[in-house]
């Protein structure tokens, strides 16, 4: 009988560490309906590329100018990369997609999704669930391939919930405007401190969806653009998106995820901790590159209560990384710890597709004086 009692309690206990931990699986991690567009229109219900009809996309609505289109060389020399597939849609001026999503209310979702400008005009696109939007310049390319894919979080107010990529602009041209290729959705749960780590998400492990066929990291908007952020726990201080990464499609120091730091100083990435004043602590992390290609020298500059630490790295584009550390002193019961770039990068044979050092495994833990 005390063995069953014993059973029970260390039962009852593992059940409610798992259930405080933010332990369970997100009921929410995947595509969207169609959500890669490779269900087609009718034929009937095409003019060329453009959709004629409201419900005439699949899985979609539709408002305004969208096209489906196919990969590859355009009509009056253009070309149109979909990496993620054959097929995508484009949003011509003031035009729209939505979906209905069946959700949980209250908690938090990141949308996944590949955007691109397919003209030289600064394009925006605009994303919204009903009291929540953002409009995201897609002006500046991260990645020369067409492959830059974005990441936005909100919460969900009700059971059913409206997401909407709308096209804000009026070009001149008509056909111009962003180009998706594929949308995903994870449900974002709740973190928890783990191992003493005064850091949540320290290891950068709980992000938005990854795209497994296909990816070229997920730029994370800054905070002034979302205040839910795919990245729980971190906070994007800048104007430009940091970029997270996964181990299948880079090299990370540790684990499943981690974040490159890819405008310089216009990119910074911040978490506010709760610490004891006038206390010591010891903040560490690591600094690399994801074999992507990023070459030179680099420097990550951190900063915690009134010490900094630049962290110089020479990358040679295929790997690697180390580990710095140092003490800081709390002098209020919060303390922001932030870490940017300090030069700005590109890829060793692909000038045009911006990059940085690689930032994971961040920890702070208190130390004697």
């Amino acid at each position: 009988m005390a063995l069953f009692s014993s059973f029970c309690l260390v039962l009852i206990i593992s059940v409610f560490i798992g259930s405080t931990s933010g332990a369970r699986t997100p009921h929410l991690d995947g595509e969207l309906a169609n959500g890669h567009f490779e269900i087609a229109p009718k034929p009937s219900n095409l003019k060329k590329t453009i959709i004629i009809g409201k419900n005439s996309l699949p899985n979609w609505e539709i408002r305004g100018l969208v096209e489906y289109i196919s990969g590859g060389p355009q009509p009056g020399g253009f070309f149109y990369a979909v990496p993620r597939g054959k097929h995508a849609v484009k949003l011509g001026n003031e035009a729209s997609i939505s979906q209905y999503l069946k959700l949980i209310p209250g908690s938090v979702y990141s949308l996944t999704f590949g955007a691109t400008r397919t003209c030289a005009q600064d394009e925006v696109l605009r994303v919204s669930v009903p009291g929540q939007s953002a409009d995201l310049s897609i002006q500046t390319l991260y990645s020369s391939n067409g492959g830059d894919t974005y990441a936005w979080a909100f919460k969900a107010l009700s059971k059913v919930v409206k997401a909407t990529f709308h096209n804000p602009g009026i070009q001149e041209n008509p056909h111009c405007g962003p180009l998706l290729d594929a949308v995903a959705i994870k449900e974002i749960l709740p973190l928890s401190y783990i191992g003493g780590n005064l850091v949540k998400n320290g290891g950068f492990e709980v992000g938005p969806h990854v795209f497994k066929n296909f990816s070229t990291g997920i730029l994370i908007p800054p905070k002034i653009l979302d205040l839910n952020s795919p990245l729980p726990g971190w906070i994007v201080e800048s104007l430009k998106p940091i970029k997270y990464i996964d181990r299948k499609h880079f090299t990370v120091p540790s684990g499943f995820a981690a974040v490159e730091l890819v405008a310089g100083r216009e990119s910074a990435i911040a978490q506010i901790i709760r610490t004891v004043t006038n206390r010591f602590y010891n903040l560490t992390f690591s600094v690399g590159d994801s074999k992507n290609g990023c070459h030179g020298s680099m420097m990550v500059q951190a900063f915690a209560g009134k010490e900094t630490l630049q962290v110089p790295y020479s990358s040679t584009g295929q790997g690697g990384y180390k580990v710095a550390s140092f003490r800081f002193k709390a002098i209020s019961y919060r303390t922001r710890i932030t870490f940017f770039s300090a030069y700005y990068h590109t890829k060793l044979h692909d000038y045009g597709q911006m990059c940085g050092p690689v930032l994971d495994d961040v920890r702070v833990f208190p130390v004697k004086q």
